[in-house]
């Protein structure tokens, strides 16, 4: 910057009329916005005592601001757009809108795609791409899809930027049947749309799509082996999928192995109970000079939780703490109440709660009731209930008050449950559905408690009743607890049987051939009778079923688990 200061003054000598000070002062200015070495303030000023300049400075300065590590305060860009002496082009509006989605602001967004409309911008295709990342980066997935199906014209980054916003908000189904499509037009595949389509491969444990992913890399001239972060995607596509030698051989091949690749094989290591594998790796990651990062040791520490490794997680924490100075994050002591609680010890798990250097959140909170309920400690589970924030209805989503029901009702307590209930009614707030998924044929079917919209339901439901009297035969007996319902045992009975992730393996059952392995992902973690469902069918059955729900892998195999009834 000290350089540019002299170029400053030597423009300042010459005067603003002088053939060269024009362009002297266009790369001081563009050095001092845009450079890393540069200071933003400083190219303020300068703009600020020379308010004739061109568009060009106003469009860099505007830039700055869409760029900078942390978002600027909304009003700066606009009282700078504002004061532009000449006409905005199409290159200031794209960086204005580029703020707004920074700095999440709907309506400022919408006033500017007005604007930008009533000038004749709306046709260029660059605005309409930063558009539709915009409206997605909102959440407004109906506006980005609306004008993403009326653009004329659309490029690699139009199909990437709608596939990937359909991604972050959870429909990653929707978001491969548009990568098809986008296959279909003969659009171009470049790396971002590869890395987004592999995170919908993974969220929706679509493997056969993401296999087909893997074997067009070459054709589309995307290297692997030197990429980290496509390599890291596959990693964890596979890892997710349910195929983790899959993982572990595009990992093996990687030639340059970053902290991020390191840690997607650890984490799915980790996730499917391979976890002596994933501390293993981590003594490798350190041991070849790649240092750990917070999420690194969020994986690992997930490993010792999964295979109740208490002594192990507590000494890792402290040395990650002592040899690399790392604060530890929520993550980590949410790890290692985990730890503590799931084997029981709910007296030290709550101890090191109120112990921590730093402010527990609701999460915490919700770990540690969940494994008094599950332990069968209610009094310890009611009292500590009040850091929910329930009744004062401070909590914001739903999972807080859908455990506290569930702690009710397993005590009995059904007048209590109703009043957190008629609470959750008064915020506006709806238990998320469990939902779980199952590919076959290339497509990714989903699933709900008692789905009758299948196209195949009545067939589905024929084969859940058949594979129930087999599995009945075998001691098979619906665990009638699970269900937290004011309802008789028979009732009981039938919500069970009509669980998500019952109605996909029937599907699979019928659809998926002798000798293949199938494979559900489910958005909750599994119950216990579902748990014990699957282990009978895979003993009765001689099927391989591979689950991962919302906590781990669950690898199911002549009537034994891979988690060993600890999850």
């Amino acid at each position: 910057m000290w350089e540019a200061l002299q170029v400053h003054g030597q423009v300042v000598k010459l005067g603003m009329g002088h053939k060269d000070a024009s362009r002297k002062l266009s790369k001081v200015f563009t050095f001092a916005a845009l450079s890393p070495f540069g200071d933003l303030n400083y190219a303020r000023l300068l703009l600020s005592t020379n308010p004739t300049l061109n568009s060009y400075y106003y469009n860099t300065l505007l830039r700055a601001f869409s760029q900078t590590p942390l978002p600027t305060p909304p009003f700066h860009a606009l009282s700078l757009f504002l004061s532009m002496p000449s006409p905005p082009d199409n290159f200031t509006f794209p960086f204005l809108l580029k703020c707004c989605s920074r700095s999440k602001l709907p309506p400022l967004g919408k006033q500017l795609h007005a604007l930008l409309t009533k000038l004749g911008f709306a046709p260029d295709l660059y605005i309409q791409n930063v558009l539709l990342h915009m409206y997605s980066e909102f959440g407004d997935l109906l506006l980005a899809r609306s004008l993403f199906d009326r653009m004329p014209h659309r490029d690699v980054v139009s199909w990437t930027s709608m596939i990937g916003g359909l991604v972050n908000h959870d429909l990653p189904v929707e978001a491969i049947n548009l990568f098809e499509r986008m296959l279909q037009c003969g659009v171009e595949v470049n790396e971002a749309t590869v890395i987004s389509v592999l995170r919908a491969c993974a969220d929706s444990g679509a493997l056969s799509m993401g296999r087909k992913v893997h074997a067009n890399l070459e054709e589309w001239g995307i290297e692997i082996h030197s990429k980290s972060n496509v390599s890291t995607a596959l990693v964890d596509m596979y890892a997710k999928g349910g195929c983790i030698a899959s993982a572990r051989k595009v990992f093996d091949d990687v030639v340059h192995r970053d902290v991020f690749v390191w840690t997607a094989m650890i984490s799915g290591l980790a996730s499917h109970g391979l976890c002596k594998d994933a501390i293993d790796m981590f003594v490798d990651m350190e041991s070849s000079g790649v240092k750990p990062d917070e999420r690194t040791v969020t994986a690992v520490l997930t490993a010792c939780r999964n295979a109740g490794l208490i002594r192990e997680g507590f000494m890792l924490f402290s040395d990650v703490q002592r040899r690399y100075g790392m604060k530890p994050s929520i993550q980590h002591f949410g790890c290692l109440v985990d730890l503590l609680a799931r084997a029981g010890r709910l007296k030290e798990a709550e101890d090191f709660v109120n112990a921590m250097p730093i402010e527990p959140d609701t999460v915490l909170w919700r770990t540690l009731i969940w494994a008094c309920k599950v332990h069968g400690d209610a009094d310890r589970a009611e009292r500590l209930m009040k850091h929910l924030e329930i009744q004062d209805m401070r909590a914001d989503d739903s999972g807080s008050y859908i455990l506290a029901s569930n702690v009710y009702a397993s005590t009995g307590k059904w007048c209590n449950k109703a009043e957190v209930r008629e609470l959750m009614n008064k915020k506006g707030l709806v238990k998320p559905p469990g939902t779980s998924r199952i590919e076959v044929d290339g497509g990714v079917h989903e699933f709900v408690m008692g789905d009758y919209n299948h196209p195949e339901a009545e067939e589905i439901f024929v084969e859940l009743a058949e594979v129930v009297d087999k599995i009945r035969k075998e001691g098979y007996d619906p665990r009638v607890s699970e269900v937290l319902l004011e309802m008789d045992d028979e009732e009981k009975a039938v919500q069970l049987l009509h669980h998500s992730e019952k109605l996909a393996l029937a599907y699979g059952l019928i659809r998926i051939g002798h000798g293949s392995t199938i494979r559900i992902v489910k958005n909750l973690r599994s119950c216990e009778d579902c748990h014990e469902f699957m282990k009978l069918i895979s003993k009765i059955y001689k099927r391989d079923i591979i689950v991962r729900d919302r906590i781990r892998f669950h690898h199911f195999k002549n009537g034994e688990c891979s988690c060993k009834d600890y999850w």
